[in-house]
């Protein structure tokens, strides 16, 4: 029994610094995609931080990175009941950042034909794809987080029902 406990905290472990390092590269290709082009001879620039969603977005990514990290120096027993807490914020918070953002993205690749607004991937291209590969790796840290989370809410309630 004690070799399956062991895999499992091992399991754990991994699934955290997975999510750290999807939160972290999600933050950093957000905060490093930029792009300037030249329409009708004036200089057009494409920066997240012109966006307050995708800035909502590598901010959230970065909380959940630094906050991954600390639960991996927290020892199992203690706080425990603090850390499914936090796993529930933290999940929030990266899923609304993600979504927030998917929106913003969704309108840059395709418009909105009613409210009159053009895409502008076709204009800047390496920043969109840019924001894409930020967004799968921020989908990708929020489905661990969704997955730790199970797992904490499962082991805390199973004793409870027996």
């Amino acid at each position: 029994m004690e070799k399956g406990k062991k895999a499992c905290t091992l399991l754990l472990g991994a699934l955290r610094l997975m999510s750290m390092a999807a939160t972290l590269s999600a933050t950093i290709v957000t905060i490093t995609s930029r792009e300037r082009v030249i329409v009708f001879n004036f200089p057009v620039d494409a920066k997240y931080h012109y966006t307050p969603s995708l800035k909502f977005f590598a901010i959230a990514n970065g909380i959940g990175s630094v906050y991954s990290l600390a639960v991996l120096f927290i020892p199992a027993t203690k706080l425990r009941r603090l850390v499914v807490a936090f796993d529930v914020v933290i999940t929030m918070l990266l899923t609304a950042s993600a979504s927030a953002a998917l929106a913003v993205g969704h309108v840059a690749r395709k418009g909105d034909s009613h409210a009159g607004w053009i895409p502008i991937c076709g204009q800047v291209p390496k920043f969109c794809d840019h924001v894409l590969a930020a967004l799968i790796l921020g989908f990708c840290g929020v489905f661990i987080y969704m997955f730790l989370l199970l797992h904490a809410i499962h082991t805390f309630i199973k004793p409870i029902l027996l």
